[in-house]
């Protein structure tokens, strides 16, 4: 049996992250930091744990068939790969900084040295708006590479721009990018599995976001509540033994769930509950 090759982040912000979302799509997962691969042979599929900004490569190559990494590192790469699904975690902006005062906007790049981890990302930025800045590669810590006379601007993941402040240094100008992690395929290719792989992961993103509300409600307002959860199709609604009550289940979005159900009690419900969601398919 081919097995679908899939490559996992083996350290990082995104590592930890994408180990929990296979597992709770029931997928194993290594136990020791150090092991390289696993497979999972009841499940179809063998992990390939890579350094993330390596993995895009690996799967535009068609070495691996999927990968779990960044979307800056991924349009980073060049590889011939693509995006196939966003994962909800590992979100960050990434912005131009220069010291304090220094710069307003874009346009003031012109002529400057830009010092960044990600220089694919920011020569295609720059020349999509024209702005003739030279791109100066550097591996982590940029924000020192100003004191140091390396460069005049800076272009960097901006998480809370605690680090920044403390360069004596200011976002400027629009973001160049939102990134998040993403499910990533090779340009134009579907992987034999690979439907059945994104459906489950789909599956656990839906469960992260939804709850399942079960209550219980007088026949003569089943309308009103009905409207308030109308569910994903449509609500589940059963006859009680009590007469003229009948209960009802739908999933809700996990946001704003206990102030539904403060307008599910208004309009008579009782008995109303809330339950986790671990895995489904829509």
């Amino acid at each position: 049996m081919s097995l679908l090759r899939v490559a996992v982040p083996n350290k990082g912000a995104l590592s930890q992250s994408a180990s929990e979302i296979l597992r709770e799509a029931g997928y194993r997962q290594r136990d020791d930091t150090k092991q390289l691969t696993l497979t999972d042979v009841e499940n179809g599929v063998e992990f390939f744990y890579l350094r993330p900004r390596d993995i895009a490569l690996y799967v535009g190559e068609g070495t691996l068939d999927v990968g779990i990494t960044g979307r800056d590192l991924l349009l980073d790469s060049g590889a011939k790969a693509e995006e196939a699904l966003q994962l909800g975690f590992g979100r960050s902006l990434f912005r131009f900084a220069g010291p304090v005062g220094g710069y307003a906007d874009l346009g003031e790049l012109a002529g400057t040295r830009v010092a960044t981890s990600y220089v694919g990302v920011v020569r295609a930025f720059l020349e999509e708006r024209g702005i003739d800045a030279t791109v100066v590669r550097l591996d982590g810590a940029v924000e020192s590479s100003i004191q140091l006379g390396v460069a005049d601007v800076i272009a960097d993941v901006v998480e809370t721009g605690s680090t920044l402040r403390q360069a004596g240094l200011e976002v400027f100008g629009e973001t160049i990018l939102e990134s998040e992690a993403v499910l990533v395929t090779r340009n134009g290719d579907v992987p034999a599995g690979f439907e059945i792989f994104r459906r489950r992961v789909e599956g656990v993103l839906v469960a992260r976001r939804y709850v399942m509300m079960d209550y219980d409600i007088e026949d003569a307002n089943v309308t009103a509540a009905v409207a308030l959860t109308p569910g994903i199709e449509s609500p589940t609604v059963l006859p009680l033994h009590k007469e003229g009550w009948v209960a009802v289940r739908a999933m809700v979005p996990r946001d704003g769930a206990q102030r539904l159900m403060d307008e599910l009690f208004e309009v008579g419900a009782r008995g109303i509950l809330l339950t986790d969601i671990h895995a489904c398919r829509l």
